[in-house]
């Protein structure tokens, strides 16, 4: 799979912001209508000052009073203008709130309905930065640009229809005087969008460089990668700060353009309009006033300017956002979706068929594997570093595909399983683990949203978590803050997930590899227990894992040698025999 995830094309997102709009029109409604009436009133003002200029300079009658009536009526406007401007940003606002929740909720069902043997070939830094800076900048955007823009467009609209109603031959001019706005709008569009996309991969790039140095510092220490390390993530901070200098001079050039070209519809109509006075072709109040209403054009112009900027670098995390449903991978057997042919558990039947596979392509990492696995059996898969165990373990757990040959689950290819149905029936639990920041019970009943609390002590129990009895707050206990667990104890709240879930297969890879020798095998004996009507599949890597199986693989060079009990094994004086009599002679120090 490709290390970068794909990007939405802008027609996707510009599909995915009109179901937004869609699925909160209402909303949409009522601030297209309430800021049209205020960009209404708000021509009433300078309307009105116009007809005071003619006025005072007209004379006759109550001149006075007439000048008050009018002032009066402009301030009462003006009034108006602003409470309906106020409603309309607040409905905006809430709009984007809610907006906002959408996409950051689409984006976590997108990312959890991914299969597991797809997500686990994600870039992690891109799909960290996607789920985080991308949607926040999504979400901030739609809370403050919908209502801006909105209000921004209206506004001008009906300043621009205004002036060419007042005199057709001023608001023309002022036209004309706009060409060299669009023409820097235009100029900075065509470019704008791929240095934003750009800004946004090198940023996740540099995040992908940060979070697999930290993930891997023990072994990037251990090999000395320090300076291969640090070398990665500079060209990767240098990529990152190139992207961004492009997309600033973009800013550069578009900004003082078009502060210039705003001022220039104002200039002209006051020479054209200076030039129709003094020719007794138009009054002064009206030259006033079309120049008061092209003065207040330069304010929402010049907000839909900010806005064309930002809308850049937000419609690029929105093309990254949505880019999740472009991840490919996802395949299924013709005919739809595949189902098990057995829905009882325990008929379920794991078969690995003459499967291959190579993670580059060019050397084969398992060759020819055959290997059946029996309903309701614990099998240990045993070898030295770097046999397959591990890879063979993520091809019976789903994770990847063999390049040649099946891995199937009652005759259903185990890769091929929706994300819903491979959690129902197989679950790889490795070492790593992950503990939310929230409460125990919260952290077990992601599982199973319907246990009880007896459930949950039960499974802790099952796991040999004892440490749960002296928590402060009991299940209410919240991890992160209340308590932090050592890796002991969040491996056994892994495996406590493990027992709530209650999957068909369990395939244990190291999962106990952060345990004591004693409380290990307490652990592994406890699980053995809890799920002994089910298929147990462990990577051994403590050969007394294996002894207490009911059956051994026995994995060297990427194939699988020996197959059989522990006493059979034993006996024939192979590979796993020759393991068993060197481990058994130094129980104190038991190779790996």
């Amino acid at each position: 799979m490709s290390r970068h995830l794909p990007v939405a094309s802008p027609a996707a997102v510009r599909a995915a912001v009109l179901g937004d709009l869609r699925a909160d029109r209402r909303a949409v409604v009522i601030i297209i209508v309430v800021n049209g009436l205020a960009a209404a009133a708000g021509l009433i003002g300078p309307w009105l000052l116009g007809r005071i200029i003619d006025t005072i300079q007209t004379g006759g009658g109550d001149v006075l009073g007439t000048v008050d009536q009018l002032a009066l009526a402009a301030v009462l406007f003006t009034i108006v203008q602003a409470v309906l401007a106020w409603w309309a940003l607040k409905v905006g606002y809430r709009f984007g709130e809610r907006t906002a929740a959408r996409v950051r909720e689409r984006f976590l069902k997108r990312a959890l309905a991914l299969p597991a043997r797809v997500a686990d070939q994600l870039p992690l830094g891109d799909l960290i930065a996607r789920g985080s800076t991308d949607a926040s900048l999504v979400a901030s955007t739609l809370r403050f640009a919908v209502p801006e823009v909105i209000v921004a467009v209206v506004h001008a609209l009906f300043l621009i229809i205004a002036v060419i109603i007042l005199n057709p031959l001023l608001g023309l001019c002022g036209l004309v005087c706009l060409v060299g706005v669009g023409t820097a709008v235009r100029w900075y569009l065509r470019r704008a969008r791929p240095a934003y996309l750009a800004v946004a991969a090198t940023g996740a790039e540099l995040a992908d460089v940060v979070a697999s140095t930290a993930k891997g510092s023990r072994t990037v220490e251990l090999l000395g990668l320090e300076q291969r390390r640090a070398e990665t993530a500079e060209a990767a901070i240098t990529s990152a700060r190139s992207a961004r200098l492009w997309a600033l001079r973009l800013r550069s050039v578009l900004f003082p353009w078009s502060d210039v070209s705003l001022a220039l519809p104002v200039v002209g109509v006051l020479v054209v309009g200076g030039g129709l006075y003094l020719g007794d072709l138009v009054s002064l109040g009206t030259v006033v006033t079309a120049t008061v209403f092209l003065r207040q054009l330069v304010g929402p112009l010049d907000t839909l300017m900010l806005w064309i900027e930002q809308l850049q670098g937000a419609g690029a995390s929105y093309a990254r956002v949505e880019g999740l449903t472009g991840v490919t991978g996802v395949e299924t057997r013709p005919g739809g979706p595949a189902k098990i042919i057995d829905g009882d558990s325990r008929g379920d039947r794991l078969r690995v068929e003459n499967a291959h596979y190579s993670y580059t392509g060019v050397r084969e990492v398992l060759r020819g594997v055959d290997l059946t696995v029996r309903p309701g059996e614990r099998l240990a898969i045993v070898g030295m570093s770097g046999a397959g165990k591990s890879t063979l373990a993520r091809l019976l757990a789903g994770l990847d595909r063999p390049h040649v040959g099946s891995v199937t689950i009652d005759g259903v290819p185990v890769a091929d399983l929706s994300p819903e149905q491979l959690r129902e029936h197989v679950v790889l639990i490795t070492q790593d683990h992950h503990v939310f920041h929230d409460t125990v019970r919260d952290n077990l009943r992601m599982v199973s949203p319907d246990a009880t609390d007896e459930d949950l002590r039960a499974a802790l129990e099952a796991v040999g978590a004892g440490w749960y009895t002296d928590l402060p707050n009991g299940l209410d206990t919240e991890l992160g803050r209340d308590l932090e667990l050592d890796d002991a104890g969040a491996q056994q709240l892994s495996l406590a997930r493990v027992v709530l879930a209650d999957p068909h297969t369990v395939i244990l890879d190291e999962a106990t590899a952060l345990l004591d020798p004693k409380t290990a095998r307490r652990t592994e004996q406890s699980l053995a227990a809890v799920l002994h009507d089910r298929t147990v599949i462990a990577i051994a890597h403590r050969l007394q894992t294996a002894h207490d199986s009911d059956r051994i693989a026995v994995m060297e060079a990427g194939e699988l040698v020996e197959l059989g009990t522990h006493a059979e094994l034993v006996s024939a004086g192979g590979v796993y025999g020759k393991l068993w009599r060197t481990w058994h002679a130094e129980p104190e120090d038991p190779p790996p």
